[in-house]
């Protein structure tokens, strides 16, 4: 998976979840159905975007979800996936910025593609991308030589660029691209007069898709002596943020003039999520009650990658020293006094009931858990079921039991950087029922954490 709209689960509330799902869905199996099973490999975060706009626009249609099969990456479950127009013409879009995307970096000749098989093999599949999203584009209206242009255009841009040239120059192909796509939506949707808005949202985005990956790829580019567009031209990291945060009111300006039938969705992403993967992206957090991180970027990318110093929790949205708030990430929420412990008994390496641990009984045995709790797992057993949920990526998607110590364990697609306040069901101090932003995610949480006055 790729793209800039990452959305934290927690965030979105079980009704914004099972919809974001229904479109993530859509897309691997729209690409599946038209183009085989190895186009489902350019699924990313972003293309889905314009499945959601679509619908926003035109609301439920009969057909518009269908129930799709057992998946490994639902858990092997059933679910309602998207179906229609909408998801075709993310299909479409995927694969011809996928296919730029190996273009780029055969040319760049990264990794394996330095090698003159591989990168041979890589152009022949970007080639029949190419051709595949052409094809679904044509049945739909779309005309993908747009994209395609935009593409060809980037190179030469980019070969001219210098100290002192504007970046926005650089980000043009890409903003024409997107916005193209955005506003075909309403033509799909049967509402051409939001085509305008669209583009205009869509040509920011585009902005801020180029502009974020270049600040993420900052510091490996220049290690590896690749070209950045920020590098290349001199812009700083605060101006790139300023652009950022200019493109950021422009998407929101421009969606305040589309007409939708069910912004909901299309709002959450395009306004909310949208501004966390902006700091995510240059290492700082608003979600703390509009706190920022205490560590900010250094020169030429944020300290520490994208997280800042320390790693997603240091400073970030939880405060220092962890998801947890107490001070070097206790806990408990506190640090043992001078005079013995604050809480419960230090843990051995096994947490509180593995070996020398404080459970009285010490190895992990069935004896060393709290009442209910299922015995350990061995070291050969747990590393088989370790094996077992990567393969199935059930370690990823679903809720699953930890290899080893079978507490009940998050997926990874859903590691929350947001506040407490923003989990489904929970309130600011933690007690049930909390903000607007849980349930159905209908709206902010009553902390505004998410730095929205809507």
């Amino acid at each position: 998976m790729f793209g800039i709209v990452r959305p934290c689960t927690h965030r979105l509330g079980e009704r914004f979840k099972t919809e974001w799902m229904a479109h993530l869905c859509g897309l691997c199996l729209a690409l599946r159905g038209d183009h085989g099973q190895f186009a489902r490999i350019v699924t990313n975060y972003d293309g889905l975007l314009v499945s959601v706009l679509t619908e926003a626009q035109s609301g439920p249609l009969p057909g518009a979800r269908r129930t799709a099969g057992p998946c490994p990456l639902r858990g092997m479950r059933t679910a309602p996936v998207a179906n229609g127009e909408g998801a075709r013409l993310a299909a479409a879009v995927s694969l011809v910025l996928a296919s730029a995307k190996v273009r780029d970096h055969v040319a760049d000749r990264d990794g394996l593609l330095a090698r003159a098989p591989i990168a041979a093999a890589a152009r022949k599949v970007a080639r029949g991308w190419d051709r595949a999203g052409a094809r679904t584009g044509a049945s739909l209206g779309f005309d993908t030589a747009v994209l395609v242009d935009a593409v060809d255009r980037q190179g030469g841009i980019e070969t001219l660029a210098g100290l002192g040239t504007s970046v926005l120059l650089v980000t043009e192909p890409t903003e024409t691209a997107t916005a193209a796509a955005f506003a075909h939506t309403a033509i799909l949707a049967g509402r051409p007069g939001n085509g305008s808005a669209l583009a205009e949202a869509g040509r920011y985005f585009g902005r801020l898709a180029h502009l974020l990956d270049a600040v993420e790829d900052q510091t490996a580019d220049a290690a590896a002596g690749a070209w950045n567009p920020l590098t290349a031209t001199g812009t700083s990291l605060a101006e790139a943020r300023r652009l950022c945060d200019d493109a950021l009111h422009g998407i929101r300006l421009s969606l305040d003039e589309v007409e939708f039938a069910d912004s909901g969705l299309a709002h959450r992403l395009l306004v909310h999520e949208l501004r966390t993967s902006v700091d995510r992206a240059f290492g700082t957090g608003t979600c703390r009650h509009g706190v920022a991180n205490a560590a900010g970027p250094g020169p030429g990318q944020p300290q520490g990658g994208p997280y800042g110093q320390g790693g997603p929790y240091a400073g970030g949205p939880y405060g220092q020293g962890g998801p947890y708030g107490g001070a070097g990430g206790n806990p408990y929420g506190q640090q043992p006094a001078p005079g013995g412990p604050a809480g419960p008994p230090p843990m051995g390496p096994g947490g509180p009931w593995g070996p020398g641990g404080g459970g009285g009984h010490g190895g992990g045995g069935g004896h060393g858990g709290p009442s209910g709790q299922k015995p350990r797992r061995g070291l050969l057993a747990g590393c088989a079921v370790a094996i077992g949920l990567f393969c199935t990526c059930r370690i990823c998607c679903t809720e699953h039991e930890g290899p080893w110590s079978r507490k009940k364990r998050d997926p990874w697609c859903d590691a929350c950087e947001c506040c407490d306040c923003c989990r489904p069901n929970s309130s600011p101090t933690g007690g049930s029922g909390g903000g607007s932003g849980g349930g159905d995610g209908g709206g902010c949480c009553d902390c505004n954490c998410c730095g929205c006055d809507c």
